[in-house]
């Protein structure tokens, strides 16, 4: 099974909401074949925790334009880590000394990448 072009829609629009507030090293993992509770990983990290719940703000802002909201939403308030679940899209905000300890992107190594198209972006 692979991620729904919906899904891969949804971590796109994601993911330009995230460059937007400046996040580095965005990826998204096509998961489908290891989890059937959702298709893609989001994956962003921030040099601080200010920096982590703006792109946090920015990302839940874009997909409200759309009348999505997180089903669930946890460490808002530590800002090191903070999970977006939209159910077929999570989206994993990071610290980035908090991503470089957990690795996802080790423990999800076997699945594939997905292109999120942000070479397109123009920051200007």
């Amino acid at each position: 099974m692979n991620a729904t072009d919906e899904s891969i829609s949804l971590a796109r629009q994601a993911a330009r909401a995230a460059s937007d507030k400046l996040a580095e090293d965005i990826v998204a993992l096509d998961v489908s074949d290891r989890l059937a509770i959702t298709d893609v990983f989001l994956i962003a990290s921030a040099s601080n925790e200010r920096q982590v719940s703006a792109i946090v703000d920015g990302i839940e802002e874009q997909l409200l334009k759309q009348n999505l909201k997180p089903v669930r939403r946890e460490g808002r308030s530590e800002g090191r880590w903070v999970l977006l679940d939209y159910t077929e899209l999570v989206v994993h905000v990071q610290h980035e000394e908090d991503r470089v300890f957990y690795a996802l992107e080790r423990l999800w190594g076997d699945c594939p990448s997905i292109d999120l198209q942000l070479a397109n972006v123009d920051r200007t």
